[in-house]
């Protein structure tokens, strides 16, 4: 299997573990530990979407395609292990994803635009051995609210299929928002011509 691949299914099921924490805890301390995930995926110089979508180029975007699709299928092989654990973690997603579609696409990805800004910034300091702007992002944009396509393919894949079947095409419609948002934001520096 290419490395892309290996990388960034592995990344999403990072993603999903620090999701399955924050599932199982919930509020301030849930949000914390969720800061494990990115710093595994910058540790290990994993492959994920919002951790990519800020530094590729036009020609590296097929390559986001790929790393967006391996991201989901390592969420789904973490949302599995909610469906294996005696805690209620289902309802809890269910919860997530009922708050997005009261949202809407718009407003999702809108919120996905602020993950997005934290997620390059959060990286370029941490790559530079700056892991606090890391650990305080990631609880920041999980307490505003802000959108993030990887975390929420995991809830998504980790609520009862029957509520995802009733809601498909709404689902879909806010996770593609979600991803564009995400992109927007990722890339939100560049387009103010402050990074290259």
């Amino acid at each position: 299997m290419n490395r892309l691949i290996r990388s960034s299914i592995f990344a999403g099921f990072i993603i999903a573990i620090a999701g399955f924490g924050y599932l199982a805890i919930g509020g301030l301390a849930g949000a914390v530990l969720f800061s494990f995930g990115l710093l595994t995926v910058v540790g290990y110089k994993l492959k994920l979407y919002t951790g990519t979508a800020g530094f590729i180029d036009k020609r590296g975007m097929p390559d986001l395609m790929i790393i967006l699709a391996g991201n989901i299928a390592g969420c789904l092989l973490g949302a599995l292990l909610t469906r294996a654990s005696n805690m209620d973690l289902q309802a809890a997603a269910q919860k997530i994803l009922e708050i997005r579609l009261q949202n809407g696409p718009l407003k999702c990805g809108l919120l996905g635009i602020g993950c997005g800004v934290i997620m390059t910034t959060s990286v370029t300091f941490a790559r530079e051995k700056n892991y606090l702007p890391l650990l305080f992002g990631v609880p920041l944009f999980i307490v505003c609210g802000f959108t993030h396509c990887v975390a929420d393919a995991f809830y998504y894949c980790s609520v009862p299929f029957s509520f995802i079947k009733a809601n498909f095409l709404d689902v879909l419609a806010i996770y593609v928002s979600i991803v564009i948002g995400n992109f927007i934001g990722c890339n939100l520096i560049r387009i103010f011509g402050l990074h290259e």
